[in-house]
């Protein structure tokens, strides 16, 4: 695994330049309901660059127990950024101001009846993560390590799609779209330069409810 790189300005600098220079990919709902998610980069304890990620709480209506970014419903009258932001606010506690938004990435749209809009947020070195038990089992600062390197991502087929099943090793798991193929896009475009897409990856079939 190679090394993830500092957080310092010299990422954000280079994050925000990829993101203003990237042609995202904005889906019409059709029927479907808009969200939005945070991919929040903050400090590791040696000083590394971390993404957040939740486990989301066993009692919850949707997706209890599965692995997810800080997000949401976007609220009539709400920007993408907006609730982004407010979401990251409610589940573990990290208020920033619109002006650490460093940009988007293309929209994901789930089997579950969803248009993902992820929002990239500069979380701070001194960020404190306080999850809200309602909504979150635990959260996590994972190095952006996890998001390169041989095996990553793993790609597999299903018999029940035609399209390829993305997952990430990390947190003893596997991690799967449509956190995974964020994820995935958040290294790619924003670290790495790279303009590469993930709207075709496919969900685990437990997540398509």
């Amino acid at each position: 695994m190679e090394p993830a790189p500092d957080f310092d300005d010299a990422l954000r600098r280079r994050m925000g330049a990829n993101l203003d220079r990237f042609e995202r990919r904005a889906l019409p709902l059709d029927g479907r309901r808009h969200a939005a998610v945070a991919a929040t980069l903050v400090a590791g304890e040696a000083g590394d660059a971390c993404f957040v990620i939740t486990r989301r709480a066993d009692a919850l209506r949707r997706h209890g127990g599965q692995w997810a970014l800080p997000g949401g419903r976007v609220d009539p009258g709400e920007t993408s950024e907006g609730a982004a932001l407010r979401e990251l606010a409610e589940e573990v506690g990290l208020v920033r101001p619109s002006a650490d938004v460093l940009g988007a990435l293309d929209d994901y749209p789930t089997r579950s009846g969803f248009v993902i809009t992820p929002v990239v947020v500069w979380g701070g070195a001194a960020a404190e993560l306080v999850p809200d038990p309602a909504e979150v089992a635990s959260v996590h600062r994972v190095s952006l390590a996890h998001l390169h390197g041989p095996g990553v991502p793993s790609l597999r087929s299903i018999p029940e799609s035609d399209r390829p099943l993305i997952s990430i090793p990390m947190l003893g798991t596997h991690v799967h779209a449509p956190t995974a193929a964020i994820l995935h896009q958040l290294f790619e475009v924003a670290v790495a330069g790279r303009d590469t897409r993930v709207a075709h990856y496919e969900q685990p079939v437990f997540a398509w409810r």
